[in-house]
């Protein structure tokens, strides 16, 4: 058995593991380097550990190393990409581990390959030989862009955890419900002419009024029927981001672009809701036949929503002092989730130093966070 890595080199070798994700070729990185690193180190712990290629994405693996056979016991996820960076807005080099102001700063360093280094450091001071229950650990691909490794890795249905812990940067406080999101791009296709004959043409930016207006509508319905009053927003939530049409004053607007972003709640899916935009829109596209066209943005992340009052919830909230909350971000929970686990999200870090220039991990966390998984790992996989 080769000698692990400190805890400082293991960050050090995760920054320094370039793993971008990006809707746009030019910029997306594969996240072969950074499996490769938790390949080794989680044999070298005497885990069973697998690399599958995920579908949908540009050379991207799922990572996932087992201690124990059989069902129940304990999933720790987490994600292997991160945002892409700011040029020109970070004090240093985001792919170098750098310590200053008790912080280490780096990409990655709180969202979130750090995860994997403080679980691998609370694993070298486990006696695994005891465990009764698997733990298992996910790294996943494209966490940030399409979530095409979750989804993947649910579809596989491959372990049955009893619990599940995302390491999320949530200030180590347990969450146990977010919102989705949702975006789409609605175009309106009219006929430019001269605008001295209005009849001659489809003007583009009228329809879209019309258009807008049924979405208001449908806001409103939303608003009304759907609600849950955990979140500081207890509806879900429309907003018109963009819109663009027309080239001059004097032409008739042929094309006009809307961009919309919804963020439904639990109980509320994406399919439902792109449906009813659709049912919406139906009088408009009736009224003006092959004009309107919608379809989303990019993919969109369901809701997510546990039980706070569960054994689990109860359990997690005792040994990290903190009750459970809800989120206004998404993450990989409801995909997780599907696997039939109680399911929380909880990790070192605070979300607001996510995508962020100059992203660090506040030093603080380095210990709670060891003594926390500790704690989680012999209540799901000894006690």
């Amino acid at each position: 058995m080769t000698t692990l890595p400190t805890l400082k080199s293991s960050f050090t070798q995760l920054i320094g593991s370039p793993s971008i994700s990006a809707l746009e070729a030019q910029h997306d990185m594969s996240n072969k380097a950074v499996i490769a690193l938790l390949h080794n180190w989680f044999t070298d712990l005497g885990m069973s550990c697998q690399a599958h290629p995920v579908a949908n994405t540009r050379d991207k693996h799922n990572f996932v190393a087992s201690y124990g056979n059989g069902q129940g016991g304990l999933l720790l996820a987490g994600h292997t990409d991160t945002v892409p960076f700011d040029e020109g807005r970070w004090s240093q080099d985001p792919f170098q581990l750098v310590e200053k102001n008790d912080r280490w700063y780096g990409l990655g360093t709180c969202d979130m390959k750090g995860f994997f280094a403080l679980v691998l450091e609370a694993l070298k001071e486990m006696p695994m030989d005891k465990f009764k229950r698997p733990l298992h650990i996910l790294a996943s691909a494209d966490e940030e862009t399409t979530m095409n490794g979750a989804k993947a890795f649910a579809a596989a249905k491959s372990i049955s955890p009893d619990y599940a812990i995302i390491g999320e940067p949530t200030s180590l406080k347990p969450v146990y419900m977010h919102k989705g999101h949702f975006t789409q791009g609605i175009r309106v296709t009219g006929r430019s002419g001269h605008s001295s004959d209005p009849a001659k043409g489809l003007n583009a930016i009228e329809v879209m009024h019309i258009v807008t207006g049924q979405l208001l509508k449908l806001k409103q319905h939303l608003a009304e029927n759907y609600r849950e009053e955990a979140f500081s927003v207890p509806y879900p939530t429309m907003n018109f981001g963009h819109i663009h049409g027309g080239d001059a004053a004097n032409r008739i607007c042929g094309c006009c672009d809307l961009h919309i972003d919804l963020r439904p709640i639990p109980g509320l899916g994406l399919e439902e809701l792109e449906l009813m935009v659709a049912n919406y829109l139906e009088p408009v596209s009736s009224q003006y036949p092959g004009c309107i066209s919608v379809a989303p943005l990019y993919p969109g992340s369901e809701p997510f929503a546990d039980d706070k009052d569960s054994s689990w919830s109860k359990l997690v909230a005792q040994l990290s002092q903190s009750e459970p909350e809800v989120v206004n971000y998404a993450t990989e929970a409801p995909y997780i989730s599907q696997l039939g686990c109680q399911t929380l999200v909880l990790g070192p870090g605070s979300i607001e130093q996510a995508h962020q220039p100059d992203e660090f991990l506040d030093l603080h966390y380095l210990d709670k966070t060891k003594k926390l998984l500790k704690e989680l790992i012999y209540h799901a996989c000894i006690k």
